[in-house]
Formats: structure tokens, sequence, C-alpha cells
């Protein structure tokens, strides 16, 4: 019997929906949990990458990640920049530059004043690192940290072809809230009765700060779940919104 692809169940008439499951560094902690999940489910995400540190001690983008970020490559997920240095913005500037504070990186913890070029290059650099690990480049879009955005940062992004992305209302997990006051049920109800077509879900590979992990409870009953309700599940490659910079980029 053929299996067909998750890809192609929306022209078997099966999907009447489609959600576009996203997920940003972190901890790391439930990262190949996330991948198994997916795998499991024939389900392709969007990944976006920053240099974090990790529960194994080094950094998300070290060389020690490279199977991890290739096999997902070779699988056909989507990938973009989330700052290699996980660079927060603060604010925007009269003279045109950015007040941004990185999280991680020889300025972690520094208010620096950064051109739009220098923001380029902070893109840039997860994209260069990216190819080094896999062979392959990012998809033409990005994720500032916190999903925090200006004018200028935005314009700084536009400027190297970088395609900002966010979330859905309902798309937050909730992931890094507490879970003592939202505990992981109450999360995976909420998604479930609020994701809507065409929603951008957004959750974490590990969070540091939260002690009960939402990935090993919600992820597969969040998939179980959409799919009962006829959702399918894309990359943004496939987003209305992205897919014309993807094939731009191609």
């Amino acid at each position: 019997m053929l299996v067909m692809p998750a890809t192609n169940l929306a022209l078997a008439g099966s999907c009447q929906a489609t959600i576009y499951l996203t997920f940003d560094t972190g901890s790391q902690s439930q990262a190949e949990l996330i991948a198994a999940t997916l795998r499991q489910h024939q389900i392709k995400a969007t990944f976006f990458l920053a240099n974090e540190k990790t529960v194994q001690g080094d950094y998300s983008l070290d060389m020690s990640w490279s199977p991890y970020w290739k096999k997902l490559a070779e699988e056909g997920h989507a990938f973009g920049s989330h700052t290699f240095d996980h660079v927060y913005v603060v604010g925007d500037l009269p003279d045109g530059r950015i007040a941004v504070k990185p999280q991680f990186g020889a300025q972690a913890g520094k208010t620096l004043q950064w051109t739009a070029q220098e923001y380029c290059e902070e893109l840039r650099r997860v994209d260069q690192r990216f190819f080094a690990m896999t062979g392959k480049k990012l998809d033409p879009f990005w994720r500032a940290p916190g999903g925090k955005t200006t004018p200028n940062l935005l314009k700084a992004g536009q400027a190297c072809a970088y395609q900002h992305v966010g979330w859905a209302p309902a798309g937050f997990s909730g992931d890094e809230l507490p879970s003592e006051k939202f505990s992981n049920p109450m999360l995976l109800k909420r998604a479930l009765d609020r994701l809507r077509d065409g929603d951008i879900f957004m959750a974490h590979l590990g969070i540091w700060s939260r002690k009960q992990p939402w990935a090993p409870e919600n992820l597969e009953p969040l998939i179980n779940g959409l799919k009962q309700k006829s959702f399918c599940f894309a990359t943004l490659r496939e987003h209305p919104a992205y897919q014309n910079l993807h094939q731009q980029k191609k």
C-alpha cells in the first residue's frame, strides 16, 4: 500500500485548513523529541535558529549540532534566522540606528547601537553557520527574539531580503509561561479551541524556566487534535505570504 506524503493530503481532499508549525531554538531540551514527533507524523515545520546555550553545555549552532540540523534539512523542513546571538531590540534611535541587546555572545547583556547593515550581518551569521553545518541556505525569512519589532528593525531585515515572521495570537504555545499558572492541559485546550486556518503556531525547542515542559505532553495531542479537525500542516515555504519569497530565492 502506498503511503501518501503529508504534503499531498490536501490534494486528496482530506484537508480543510492548514496550520504552520514553527519552532524557535532555546535550551534544546526538547529538540530530539520534537524532531521525532514530526518525523512520526510526517509533518514538515519551520525552525528559526539562534546560537543559544543548551542543556548539553554547548550552543545550538555549534558544530556539535550539525547532525541534528542536517537531518532536519534533508527531511524537507524550512529554516529562518532568529539572529545569531539572540539579539533583542530595545528601540529605534533618532539617527536611524537601532538599539539592541544580545542575549549571548561577546556582547551579551550590553545595549548596542547598530546600523541596518550591522543588523543584516547578524541575520546572515546564522545563514553562514547553517550552510557550514548542512550545505544548505536558510529560507528568506527571520523572526525577532521575543517577536518584538520596530519600524527600523523591519526595514533592516527587508534591506537584506529577509521577511519577518511572527505568529498568530492563537498560535502562541505558551511554552515559556510559568507552568504553575499555565498548565499544559490549559495551553493545549486553548490552542485546539482557537487555532484557525492559516495560523502560524510558535513553540520552542526547550525553555529553561518552565518546570513542566510543553512538548512532551502537548505536541502530539496538539497534532492529533488538529488532524481530527481536518487540519494539515505545511512549512512557511507554502504560506501565501511567504511562498513567493521562497520561489524567488530558488
